[in-house]
Parts: C-alpha cells; sequence; structure tokens
C-alpha cells in the first residue's frame, strides 16, 4: 500500500504539537536542573522520598556518562540522530502519535544540548540505587524513544498470512 496524502493543515497540526512537547520537556528539565544548581553543591546528596535521592551530578558524557571525553564527537552524533528523528518525522505524517515521541526525544535531547553548550557538561540529579544519575531530559529521551519503537511497530504493515 501507498503513503496516505495528508493536508498540510495536518501536517502543521503534528509540527505545532511537536512543539509543544517540546516547551513543556525544555520548560520542566531546564527549571528542574537550575533549581538543583542554585540549591545544592556538586555532589551533595538529598534524601526525597523512600529510595529517591536527588544529587547534583556534572556528566561530560551522553547517556550514564558514555563517551564522556568525546566532545565533538558526541554533539556530532547528537545531531545525527535528530536529523534522521526530524527527516523520519517529515516523511512520516500519517503515522498516529508520532508527535509525541517525536516531541520528547527532540526536547530531551535539546534540554541535555543546552546544558552541554553552557556548561560543558550535563546536570544529573535524580539517583536510585543501583542505577546511573539521570535528569528529566533523560527521562524524556527514554520514554520517547521506547514510543517512537511502538508508533512504528504499531503502524507497520504487516504481510498476510495464509490463515488470514
Amino acid at each position: 500500500m501507498g503513503t496516505a496524502v495528508v493536508p498540510a493543515s495536518t501536517r502543521r497540526a503534528h509540527w505545532v504539537l511537536v512543539g509543544i512537547v517540546i516547551a513543556l520537556v525544555l520548560t520542566l528539565d531546564q527549571g528542574a536542573k537550575m533549581l538543583i544548581r542554585s540549591t545544592t553543591t556538586t555532589y551533595e546528596l538529598h534524601e526525597v522520598i523512600g529510595p529517591l535521592r536527588f544529587v547534583n551530578v556534572q556528566n561530560p558524557g551522553v547517556a550514564f556518562g558514555f563517551l564522556g571525553d568525546g566532545g565533538l564527537l558526541v554533539l556530532v552524533l547528537v545531531l545525527a540522530a535528530l536529523t534522521l528523528l526530524v527527516v523520519y518525522f517529515a516523511r512520516h505524517p500519517e503515522r498516529p502519535l508520532l508527535w509525541l515521541p517525536t516531541g520528547l526525544v527532540l526536547g530531551g535531547a535539546f534540554g541535555n544540548l543546552i546544558d552541554r553548550l553552557h556548561q560543558g557538561y550535563v546536570t544529573d540529579f535524580i539517583r536510585l540505587p543501583n542505577w546511573p544519575t539521570f535528569n528529566v531530559a533523560d527521562i524524556a529521551i527514554t520514554c520517547g524513544t521506547i514510543a517512537l519503537v511502538l508508533v512504528i511497530e504499531i503502524g507497520r504493515e504487516r504481510p498476510l498470512s495464509d490463515g488470514d
């Protein structure tokens, strides 16, 4: 089957929804990081509730400190991945809910990119037992990536089997 024709107004609406999600993620992420940086010193630990702790950590890498000394390589990889996501979104406007994971991933990536460009590292602050410290942007990227896989898989056309 061919790709569905999507009216320009629907395409615009989907881009607007992506923008709204990006703005929400950026607001939550940057606000939380600003609060942590202004109220705690580096590595200062605060008990929150149950196993949840807040700690101000400076992460020079990407997820879980991976590529900590990557510098330009990290930036190039992140920008390449974001470009692929935007191109995929632009080419598949008919996918239901594709705007949501696109906005989550872009918002989270932009939130961490803002930190990296302004500070040279990303502020992580959410600590759970037996898990690396993370932030709101990381949550958005993780949830967005999972949602992206689901949107792609659920929307994928499957060949008919002999029993159908």
